[in-house]
């Protein structure tokens, strides 16, 4: 039995007891022999201290403010939250630095992908000098003032912001699935500085691209138009990706549309493929040049198959291919080898793609075949490191969301994200996104939308400091104070956007039945589908707040004995430990502090329950937790607490009349398997 000590995880006590576990031998007095480790991991001692690395005044510091426990929690706010019962999805206002540290027991090591957009530390952004001392203080004072900038006369330029993003780069790694991935944005001014950050705390072996995002064109420049964006992307293990045979694939970029326009034209048409394809290539044309899409335009004949071309290479590559005969349709005769052999290794797996329609054959056998490639069946491809992705289009979306009102600067495309999340997750395995950089809360809209169009589970965890907005704005004067009320409206306008365009195409699928009845069985199922998606789309996300502990600390001041009544203080300060609980929390506030501590994920549901007429909460589809906060608790009530069959019950020690009520109830639900926690 033990008790709860209001403090999250802590990672230096962890870490020191799994190497204790592994090297025994390496600890002297209760203290790591680091010589001694590395000599078991057959590594050379060099105590020549001129070596590469990378440094910066305050990097040490920044270690250990990432080991620092946080003495915060996160309280619930169900009125601000949408479908707060139901919901999976989690958004949480607070500085995102003490919310990893609280994150690291219930998530630790099961997030499946984190998407990042922090300042691009262009001495305009928000950048501030974290406390050793007091961070939750220090997160107080920032959330009281106006944003402050991080200029480059203030002669810490690069240093204010390797400091703010070391440490919360450390944390999130700690959350990231070992077949977890990390995209971070970033533009030229600490491109480098992240790179070799990101290589200490990932692992330069775990670096797997830098992508570049083509945004806009400036015709304003001096010299060069610099539009572009980075992204830098490392796996959490890049060996258990291979291990896995883990292979990403995503959708072609304007596939959909092509789908849509075939079923369009076809409709209009029918089986005049010659009108059908003229309708596509003005598809094609109003596409810009420099398009990703335009790619598809390579696809130039059309049949009931779809798009299609029929010019694919069908020799081996590199040459020393195999050779054999290939028997011409209609001439009967031995086709033409290509001087590279043949693509298919044996005449049994070049029959079968005969049969499937896939190879091409010329007017007789003195022409080479060639290979047909159908549109809708290559609708994935791997993808690029260079993407367009145009900045004044995200903009005019998202101003669409908020009646036409820039209320918020740069956001991203929600596309572009989605993409990201589509490459690198799976679509039924409740993956887990997580946006520490929150913003406008693009990542949520993005997460939603990719669920929507394919009915997937995935969940999102935003978390976002409340920036405030500016009292000249155009956000203040449309009555957002800071950043985070707009990332929640945000996500409530654009899930019911995603909403009704689900039901609108639905309806649309509908409509073509009636108007051709040999679609009925198609576009029925679409129809069905896409209504499908939306009834099971979760719309909802969880709102906490960072705050101090519910849990009252001992105050450890030095009394001043000039000051007043040393023994009259310390009686108060006794006194005021009585009850462990602050007076102005509420049970829900316990609940999910407990919830936090013990390592259950703050979206697991939670139902209050009757203990002999006393309130109790179950926590988990099957009581998985059983929290009992009311006062005056009896035998009777304990034995009744040990029939939901908890793994835990946690109780607060206020609840027992003494110390003899608290054994008893140790003794009876140890003698039922549970085991009993206190608050």
């Amino acid at each position: 039995m033990d008790t709860m000590d209001g403090l999250s995880m802590d990672l230096e006590r962890a870490n020191l007891d799994k190497l204790r576990g592994v090297f025994p031998e390496c600890f002297v007095e209760g203290k790591l022999d680091i010589d001694k480790l590395l000599g078991l991991c057959g590594e050379y001692i060099d105590n020549d201290f001129e070596k590469y690395r990378f440094e910066w005044k305050g990097k040490a510091e920044c270690l250990r403010l990432a080991q620092k426990r946080s003495a915060g929690t996160l309280r619930p706010w169900p009125g601000e939250s949408v479908d707060w019962e139901h919901t999976r999805n989690l958004y949480i206002e607070g500085d995102n630095l003490e919310v990893l540290k609280l994150l690291q027991t219930a998530y630790y090591r099961k997030v499946k992908m984190i998407y990042i957009d922090p300042p691009y530390n262009t001495g305009n952004d928000f950048v501030y000098a974290d406390d050793f001392a007091d961070p939750l203080a220090r997160y107080r004072e920032v959330t009281a003032q106006t944003t402050k900038s991080n200029p480059e006369t203030m002669g810490r330029f690069h240093t204010n912001w390797l400091t703010m993003m070391y440490p919360r780069l450390r944390l999130a790694a700690n959350l990231l699935r070992d077949d977890g991935v990390i995209f971070i944005s970033i533009d030229d001014a600490e491109i480098y500085n992240l790179k070799k950050i990101c290589d200490e705390v990932f692992g330069e072996e775990n670096y797997v691209a830098t992508l570049v995002y083509d945004k806009n064109r400036k015709n304003d420049a001096k010299y060069f138009s610099v539009g572009h964006e980075y992204m830098l992307v490392y796996f959490k293990s890049a060996a258990t990706i291979y291990e896995n045979g883990t292979i990403f694939r995503a959708t072609k970029e304007g596939i959909d549309e092509v789908k849509s326009e075939f079923d369009r034209l076809r409709q209009l048409y029918n089986d005049d493929w010659a009108k059908v394809n003229e309708g596509l290539k003005a598809l094609y044309a109003s596409w810009p040049v420099d398009d990703e899409r335009k790619s598809l335009a390579r696809f130039t004949r059309v049949d009931e198959k779809g798009p299609y071309r029929d010019d694919g290479n069908i020799s081996w590559p590199g040459g020393g291919g195999p050779s054999y005969d290939v028997i011409h349709p209609v001439t009967g005769k031995p086709c033409k080898v290509p001087s590279r052999g043949w693509v298919y290794p044996n005449p049994k797996r070049m029959q079968e793609e005969i049969e499937r329609g896939r190879v091409v054959f010329g007017k007789d056998e003195t022409t080479t075949p060639k290979i047909r490639t159908n549109l809708f069946e290559q609708d994935k491809e791997v993808m690029r490191s260079v993407c367009f992705s145009y900045a004044q289009t995200a903009t005019q979306e998202f101003n669409k969301l908020f009646d036409n009102v820039r209320i918020f600067e740069n956001p991203k495309n929600p596309n572009d994200i989605k993409k990201l999340v589509e490459y690198v997750t799976a679509q039924n395995d409740n993956d887990i996104i997580l946006d520490f950089f929150s913003g406008s809360a693009t990542t949520a809209h993005a997460v939603m939308q990719l669920n929507a169009e394919d009915g997937g589970n995935r969940r999102y965890i935003m978390v976002q400091l409340p920036e405030l907005c500016d009292e000249k704005s155009e956000a203040f004067k449309a009555g957002y104070k800071n950043i985070c009320e707009i990332g929640k409206e945000r996500i409530k306008r654009a899930n019911l956007k995603i909403w009704n365009d689900c039901f609108s195409s639905a309806a649309l699928d509908l409509g073509m039945i009636l108007l051709d009845k040999e679609l009925e069985d198609e576009m029925g199922k679409s129809a069905e589908k896409k209504m499908d998606n939306a009834e099971s789309l979760d719309v909802g996300f969880r709102v906490f707040k960072l705050d101090s502990s519910n849990l009252k600390t001992w105050d450890a001041a030095p009394i001043d004995p000039q000051a007043g009544d040393v023994i009259g203080e310390l009686a108060n300060r006794m006194n005021a430990m009585i009850h462990r609980v602050k007076p102005d929390r509420s049970d829900l506030d316990m609940v999910f502090e407990v919830m936090l501590k013990l390592g259950v994920p703050l979206d697991f549901p939670v139902t209050e329950v009757s203990v002999n007429g006393k309130t109790a909460y179950s926590v988990g589809e099957d009581c998985l937790l059983l929290v009992c906060l009311a006062p005056d608790i009896q035998p009777e009530d304990v034995e009744q607490m040990a029939e939901y069959a908890p793994a835990k019950a946690v109780i607060s020690r206020d609840s027992f009349a003494d110390d003899t009520a608290m054994a008893n109830a140790w003794y009876i639900l140890r003698d039922r398997g549970v085991d009993l926690k206190l608050v």
